[in-house]
């Protein structure tokens, strides 16, 4: 009897329990919600559809542009050919605007954009990687909106700025400090910025964030790599958080596999997971902005 009492016992809790097995089987096989995550395609998972990739071929030119007493040069890239095209403003970081950078600054003009890119360490005959930030240079990037947006081959009344590294912080005062953005200026997109005065104190460097970016209100997406240095990270991820906070339009991107300069790390060093995702931020940052100036 014992036995028979204890086999029967065990037969219903196996059939109260094989309706929540299969559930939560079901449950792990079935696809994420489309809600879940922000990156999540319907298209792609249901369809097999992938976006295609907008592609232009590209010309160059160099222009130049008065700030004040100084002559500003700045690489000029737009599609080839004729027709007008949405208006972007480049700002390089500590590297100037070498050769590296200047393949970026193609590639999105590639995406059909009419893209400026200011080289004001060259107008002031600075040298590459300069340690001091000059403040009196972000005034420069500032009057490069203007010129940007006189150019004839431009077709939108607002430009975005995008940037890599200490171009990040130079963009992020012509939006705010020199108050463009809303006006001028429709979003903000920048690759590992520098998110804080160059100037600051050590301490500052690693726990704070460039108090500019509280007041940031244009759209904003940042790019960085899961190894991006502890110091530059930290003050990244603590000024998307207070803008989140706040409820402001601004996404962080994490690329697993990858450190800083992702974009232009030379062949001889380059990797398969820094190719994947300098494509994929290009992608996103050129679908971003048009959205943006279409408004």
């Amino acid at each position: 009897m014992p036995h028979r009492l204890t086999a029967l016992l065990f037969l219903i809790s196996a059939l109260l329990l094989t309706p929540a097995l299969a559930a939560e089987d079901a449950a792990k096989a079935a696809p994420a919600s489309p809600g879940i995550a922000w990156w999540w395609d319907d298209a792609w998972w249901e369809q097999g559809r992938i976006p295609a990739p907008t592609n232009y071929p590209v010309e160059t030119r160099w222009v130049s542009y008065m700030s004040g007493d100084t002559e500003i040069p700045a690489l000029v890239a737009r599609p080839r050919g004729k027709g007008k095209f949405p208006a972007v403003l480049y700002m390089h970081g500590r590297r100037g605007l070498d050769e590296l950078i200047q393949l970026q600054v193609k590639r999105l003009a590639a995406r059909g954009f009419v893209v400026l890119a200011p080289d004001v360490y060259k107008a002031h005959f600075i040298p590459p990687m300069p340690i001091e930030h000059d403040y009196k240079l972000e005034a420069d990037v500032n009057h490069g909106v203007d010129a940007l947006l006189k150019l004839p081959d431009v077709s939108t009344k607002q430009a975005c700025l995008a940037s890599l590294s200490r171009g990040g912080y130079y963009t992020l005062k012509v939006a705010v400090t020199f108050k463009r953005q809303e006006q001028d200026i429709a979003c903000y997109a920048s690759w590992y910025p520098h998110m804080q005065d160059p100037n600051a104190p050590e301490a500052m460097q690693v726990y704070g964030y460039a108090k500019e970016a509280d007041e940031l209100k244009i759209p904003a997406l940042i790019f960085i790599g899961e190894q991006e240095q502890y110091q530059r990270r930290r003050s990244i991820e603590e000024a998307v958080k207070n803008m989140e906070l706040m409820k402001r339009p601004v996404r962080l991107i994490v690329y697993p596999g990858v450190g800083r300069g992702f974009d232009f790390r030379p062949p001889n060093v380059r990797t398969f997971a820094d190719d994947l995702a300098s494509k994929d931020a290009l992608q996103r940052a050129a679908d971003f902005m048009r959205r943006h100036l279409q408004k």
